[in-house]
């Protein structure tokens, strides 16, 4: 006789703030997947806010290194391109096991 396991059920990305405190609780690691998105998310913002602000340094004269400016631009596209690839690599994940057939 054989013994079957239950198969988990698909748990959502993002939760209300409530759920997420509540899981947070209960399961400390939470959703990795979700984790590393939300990271890099923020990542973009925080990288575009320093740009943003090194932006109106320079042309208020705040600064006097223009290079400044130039790394933080560096950053912010290279925070921005690291998102879409990652986005896009999940999407090709997501295709691929959606062909799969049982």
């Amino acid at each position: 006789m054989m013994e079957f396991t239950p198969i988990r059920p698909i748990e959502r990305l993002w939760d209300t703030a409530e759920t997420q405190t509540a899981q947070s609780v209960n399961d400390p690691a939470g959703s990795m997947f979700a984790n590393i998105f939300r990271q890099a998310i923020q990542n973009v913002r925080d990288t575009n806010a320093e740009q943003v602000n090194l932006e109106y340094q320079l042309a208020t004269g705040q600064i006097d290194n223009p290079a400044l400016l130039t790394t933080a631009i560096s950053k912010a596209t290279t925070a921005a391109e690291l998102l879409m690839q990652m986005r896009n690599q999940a999407l090709d994940a997501y295709n691929e096991l959606m062909r799969i057939s049982l």
